[in-house]
């Protein structure tokens, strides 16, 4: 009798004690590590893993069933819906935050602002120099992140205009890497999240009406949606794991959870 009860004491425990993993966007990354972190303090039975690797890697764990939750920053693609519809495997989508995509460069260059066509030139390897768009006589050393990277895809969409990347692009494994190498290059270019933004690089003022307004990226621009490079950050789950996922995804909307978003340097939903 005594062993039956701790039999049963012992499987209340596990099916109360979550094991969640969460998997994908470099950008979404470090603000699902502080909700994770805030959560668990509150539910001590909970554990939440939180890894990067880009939002492809994130969706393809989900379409593969070895992630809890995707992060992403980018909306899920056909193909990766046709996997899980393939699968028979049915998926909710949670847009949990917003984000500023800022274009920085090395803190020696003099050039601090530049128009969407600009970007598109340089990205796509049409312009080289620096003394091309306002700067000095400089090569242009262009960092992106890797295909994986939702930020890549939002950046190829609604920056460079659909264009392609030009071959002499350097793809880096994560976002922390371009903020690095941009620092450490004079001539450098790249592309982060607001909330990844140091002081040892510069985000440059930006321009989509032909370079009438140059706005910067902050909080402030992106709550007022004066700063025209603003995109939505999402999680993606199963349904089959729904009952698990969302008292954790419910804290995130919540009014702490988003005051969270903006303390790590993202933009809440409302």
């Amino acid at each position: 009798m005594k062993r039956t009860s701790i039999l049963i004491a012992l499987s209340l425990y596990t099916s109360l004690n979550f094991a969640q993993k969460i998997k994908g966007s470099d950008t979404v990354l470090p603000l699902s590590q502080k909700e994770a972190e805030m959560y668990m303090k509150a539910n001590k039975m909970n554990k939440i893993t939180v890894t990067g690797g880009g939002s492809g890697v994130g969706l393809a764990a989900l379409v593969d069933n070895t992630t809890d939750i995707a992060m992403s920053s980018r909306k899920i693609k056909m193909d990766e819906k046709m996997k899980l519809q393939d699968a028979g495997r049915a998926y909710k989508e949670v847009t949990v935050a917003y984000d500023a995509l800022s274009v920085i460069v090395n803190n020696d260059n003099k050039v601090s602002q530049l128009t969407r066509e600009q970007l598109e030139g340089i990205f796509t390897g049409k312009v080289k120099n620096w003394k091309d768009v306002g700067g000095d006589d400089l090569q242009i050393v262009v960092y992106s992140r890797e295909s994986s990277s939702g930020t890549y895809e939002f950046f190829k969409e609604h920056v460079m205009n659909k264009k392609n990347y030009a071959s002499s692009v350097l793809s880096m494994p994560a976002t922390g890497a371009i903020v690095q190498s941009v620092s450490q290059t004079k001539g450098a270019i790249g592309y982060i999240g607001l909330a990844y933004m140091e002081k040892s690089v510069k985000a440059l003022k930006v321009s989509y009406d032909a370079g009438k307004t140059f706005v910067a990226p902050s909080m402030a621009t992106a709550k007022d949606k004066t700063y025209p490079v603003i995109r939505p950050l999402y999680y993606y789950y199963l349904n089959t794991v729904e009952k698990t996922v969302k008292p954790f995804i419910d804290y995130v909307l919540s009014a702490e959870g988003q005051k969270t978003v903006e303390q790590v340097g993202y933009v809440p939903l409302k």
